[in-house]
């Protein structure tokens, strides 16, 4: 049959299941970029549809539940939460101030140096979680601003992450995906002279990471300065002498004295700015509401720093400052009363949800005064804002009451250094662990797959009691898991449904006079460029059958075109929704959208022609 090359993989397969995997694939990808459902939920229906379609068995759909993949990731998070929770890093990370001496570019080389070792062997997203509060310490403590630091500290941890199988969720997943496929295609296969070992050993990665991390190291220091902003964030109103503003909503009460006053008399110098007036829902900005006079129940939107308001709510005689108490508004006795932030999680259960919704005061005595989202202020009516990942909550709360919102670990908590309830004594134990985890998994001892071995450190670390057993559930990402759980039955789909032949062999009859290099190349920026929009390990599972059945068509280097995978998988730095810890960044640095391409970009770029030149060096295409 002649098919139109753009169609000819319909003749490789069953037609009807491939339309049906295609809908699937689309579908899927629309709702992880749009998240109109939460990743979970996404991942959910990936699992359901695939059997109810007919595409897999339901044995084969639920197999990523019980894939070592699956159980590998989940065992590291654990693992990794046991070392931060010992207080292994405390001494290294307090050590940063001394040694950075104020200097920015010094505290970047700092960074350099501590966060891409740690992130190479535990899970990248705790680290950067514990190493944000420090970080914007001693931005207050020097009166750095926090924007210049950030985003590399994320880029930093991103870079450590490839340099091993334990530094990512995605090299452990192209890895897992790598030895199913190599059972189900190993009859078939020739693509002499490469062997289908099955999998990676935990240090194949690191030869091309140490090229990755040296040169984004070297990007990051010269041009960071250059593409970064400099922003101030809310973060700024935790130091008394720090400059950065403060915005709040003010309600005037019937008895107050400014009730009959025009807008000019009461705010010609005065310290407290008025932004905007609110008179039911009508918004009045502050250069055409100097004459009109305040009325009782009017609210004002006013700027100003922290000791500014509260003076001017002594000299009014009024308490005209107010914040959330759930779902109502409630007068605030001080403003600088344990003042924190809290930074909504990617996928915390926090997302979606209006701010009166979580009920904070009701559960932890938490009142909200403030939500900035990608850099903006937001001043009014936000008991009704719907949170995202990445906003940023100004908080007013005892300290157990932000130890307790801190636990929920829904949010990262920033005041001050990192408060997490930690164990010295345990710190021994917890790194034995890993160790011994990373060094067992290194000899690659058949008996002893890396699942196994991570199992038994998360298990050791539960009997030691260095972590609690309710610390260690909540430290299960759900949604990197049902991610995996997902992908895994995906990649099998595409590979069963004879898609990935069929995508193969239309790209062979228009490019298959091309080079290698050429496939490699374009495998990795295909990868990166899916991965900033999408989940980086849906990416990877879309890519690897292709990449085999290329390989095999072909006959080159199938781990050649793995690795592209892995790298443009893992490297993901033009958004701030491609990787979880730009995410997280992203509030506290006071980072919008543009911010991440600006400096990501020209770096993704850097590194992608690095990957074509460095992948082929260590393995060869032919």
């Amino acid at each position: 049959m002649d098919c139109w090359p753009g169609l000819s993989f319909l003749a490789t397969g069953d037609p009807l299941q491939q339309w049906l995997l295609g809908a699937v694939i689309v579908v899927a990808a629309a709702l992880f970029i749009s998240q109109w459902w939460p990743s979970e939920i996404t991942a959910l229906l990936i699992i359901t549809a695939l059997p109810l379609l007919g595409i897999l068995d339901p044995s084969e759909a639920f197999s990523g539940f019980s894939s070592s993949a699956t159980i590998t990731v989940g065992a590291m998070f654990i693992i990794s939460s046991g070392l931060l929770r010992s207080g292994a890093l405390t001494f290294v990370t307090l050590r940063l101030a001394d040694l950075s001496r104020g200097s920015p570019r010094r505290l970047l080389l700092l960074l350099a140096l501590l966060v891409p070792p740690a992130s190479a062997f535990l899970n990248n997203t705790p680290i950067v979680v514990i190493m944000v509060p420090v970080v914007l310490s001693l931005c207050r403590q020097f009166d750095i601003k926090p924007s210049r630091l950030l985003i590399p500290l994320s880029f930093f941890s991103i870079l450590g992450g490839t340099c091993t199988l334990l530094g990512t969720s995605t090299n452990i997943l192209v890895n897992d995906l790598y030895g199913k496929l190599s059972a189900k295609m190993a009859g078939s296969w020739d693509a002499a002279p490469f062997d289908l070992r099955g999998g990676f050993g935990i240090f194949d990665f690191t030869p091309v990471g140490l090229v990755y991390l040296a040169i984004g190291t070297l990007f990051l220091v010269l041009f960071s300065e250059r593409f970064l902003p400099e922003r101030s964030s809310l973060t700024g109103l935790l130091h008394p002498e720090r400059k950065a503003d403060f915005v709040t909503e003010v309600t005037i009460r019937p008895e107050s004295p400014l009730v009959g006053k025009p807008v000019k008399e009461v705010f010609e110098g005065s310290p407290v700015r008025l932004l905007e007036l609110m008179r039911g829902e009508e918004i009045i900005l502050a250069g055409q509401a100097r004459d009109h006079v305040l009325e009782p129940d009017n609210s004002l939107i006013v700027e100003g720093r922290p000791p500014e308001i509260d003076s001017f709510l002594r000299t009014s005689g009024t308490d005209l400052i107010s914040v959330i108490e759930d779902d109502a508004r409630v007068p605030m006795r001080t403003i600088e009363l344990m003042l924190a932030e809290a930074v909504v999680l990617p996928d915390s259960s926090f997302e979606g949800r209006t701010v009166s919704d979580l009920g904070l005061n009701r559960r932890f005595g938490v009142k909200v005064m403030a939500v900035q989202r990608q850099g903006r202020h937001h001043r009014y009516r936000i008991r009704a804002m719907k949170l995202h990942a990445g906003d940023v909550l100004l908080v007013q709360a005892d300290p157990m009451g932000l130890n307790a919102l801190r636990e929920t670990e829904e949010v990262l908590v920033v005041e001050g250094v990192d408060r997490t309830l930690q164990r010295p004594k345990k710190a021994p134990i917890a790194i034995g662990v890993l160790l011994g985890v990373v060094a067992l998994a290194a000899l690659n001892l058949p008996q002893l797959p890396i699942a196994v071995l991570a199992v038994a450190g998360a298990a050791l670390l539960l009997v030691t009691r260095s972590i609690r057993a309710d610390e260690a559930l909540r430290s299960l990402d759900a949604a990197v898991l049902l991610i995996i759980a997902a992908s895994i039955p995906l990649g099998l789909a595409i590979e069963k449904t004879g898609l990935a032949r069929g995508i193969v062999q239309t790209v062979v009859q228009i490019f298959g006079e091309a080079h290698p290099v050429v496939f490699l190349s374009a495998f990795y920026l295909l990868t990166s460029i899916l991965t900033a929009f999408l989940s980086n390990s849906t990416v990877a599972v879309l890519m690897v059958p292709i990449a085999l059945s290329l390989a095999q068509e072909l006959r080159i280097n199938h781990e050649a075109l793995l690795m592209a995978i892995c790298f443009g998988a893992s490297a993901s730095f033009i958004t701030p929704i491609g990787y979880q810890t730009n995410t997280i960044v992203m509030g506290p640095g006071g980072y919008t959208f543009r911010d991440y391409v600006k400096i990501g970009l020209p770096m993704s770029l850097i590194l992608w022609a690095a990957a074509t030149i460095a992948i082929p060096i260590f393995w060869p295409l032919r």
